[in-house]
């Protein structure tokens, strides 16, 4: 009983914060930080890192992301040449704020959306996508939207391909995010029930099967 016990133990820890780690996830462009929670790029006082990513001005690529849990809404996208000045939407269903925005209200469910640079040439751009969740009314106490942002720069002739970025893709975390995020607050509890169900599955698992390797030893 007791390996299997530690196996599941295992097993448990490894799985719940992986589990509760995010709720959406910039795959490509490389997020700044995997923090999610604080405008206008995930963390609170985040700024400009080292993983930063080349293209082509004017250049197409195809801008990825990962819901890991469901929230009813839409995304948006928004590319600043020069910082991360982007607008926050005054309401769940404001599309005036368009300052900056290259694509709004893209629908729930979508992971994916083509976009195509400005034609100029920067070094301090940034690409933001944010996810607006209606099931938090009311909107405004910062529970509303999450924030991912790429650190860009648009080099004439700067970029292999329109899949690869100059920095470490693999690798979210990658390079300096600027100032260390503190404990990001809002979004949904990491307590919730639906954070844990698989959890609480595995558990119930691992008893039910420990107890009947005791009853057979005991036969």
């Amino acid at each position: 009983m007791r390996p299997l016990a530690s196996t599941f133990a295992l097993a448990l820890t490894t799985l719940v914060p992986a589990v509760a780690a995010a709720h959406i996830r910039l795959d490509f462009p490389a997020p700044r930080t995997t923090e999610l929670k604080a405008g206008p790029c995930g963390a609170a006082g985040s700024t400009r890192g080292s993983n930063v990513q080349v293209f082509e001005p004017g250049s197409t690529i195809t801008v990825s992301w990962t819901e890991t849990i469901n929230h009813p809404g839409h995304y948006r996208v928004s590319f600043d040449v020069d910082g991360q000045d982007f607008t926050v939407p005054l309401g769940f269903e404001d599309y005036t704020q368009t300052e900056n925005v290259l694509f709004d209200a893209i629908p729930d469910g979508t992971t994916i959306q083509e976009i195509t640079f400005p034609d100029v040439e920067c070094e301090t751009c940034t690409l933001q996508v944010i996810q607006m969740m209606t099931d938090k009314p009311p909107y405004g106490d910062g529970n509303d939207i999450y924030f991912q942002c790429a650190d860009i720069a648009l080099r004439t002739g700067g970029v292999p391909g329109p899949d690869a970025g100059v920095g470490n893709p693999a690798d979210p975390d990658g390079g300096t995010a600027g100032t260390p995020p503190a404990d990001a607050t809002g979004g949904c509890d990491a307590g919730g029930g639906g954070d844990f169900g698989l959890a609480g599955i595995l558990l119930a698992v691992a008893w039910v099967m420990a107890s009947r390797r005791r009853s057979a030893r005991s036969c």
